[in-house]
């Protein structure tokens, strides 16, 4: 699995570790975020990611 990072803030993603604050459990891949998951940082959309 890829870490992803904001465009916008350059928040990233990691899948091992989720988004617990969020509710996004780890182990949860990028491609399997909710279409409506927003950077937890800055709200950025899903599109505003890229793979690092």
């Amino acid at each position: 699995m890829k870490s992803y990072q904001c465009s916008i803030c350059g928040h990233i993603y990691n899948p091992e570790k989720g988004e617990p604050e969020q509710g996004i459990a780890a182990g949860t891949d990028f491609s399997d975020l909710p279409s409506d998951w927003t950077c937890p940082v800055c709200g950025a959309s899903k599109d505003k990611f890229n793979p690092v």
